[in-house]
């Protein structure tokens, strides 16, 4: 009885080990897409200020 006690409590831990590893998993996931979210905002960002110091470059030189 004891053993059988002691095997089910095993499995119910197994069973929940598992199912932590996979909110984990999620979770990096998760993280992952919305660092991937903001680099790319970064980048659109970077590229915007790229552009405007462009402009300001062109304008500039026609200012002179």
């Amino acid at each position: 009885m004891a053993a059988e006690t002691a095997r089910t409590a095993s499995e119910e831990a197994r069973v929940a080990t598992d199912a932590a590893r996979h909110d984990v998993v999620d979770a990096v996931r998760a993280t992952a897409d919305a660092l991937n979210a903001s680099l790319e905002q970064m980048q659109v960002v970077e590229d915007m200020r790229r552009t405007l110091r462009e402009i300001r470059d062109v304008n500039k030189l026609d200012s002179n």
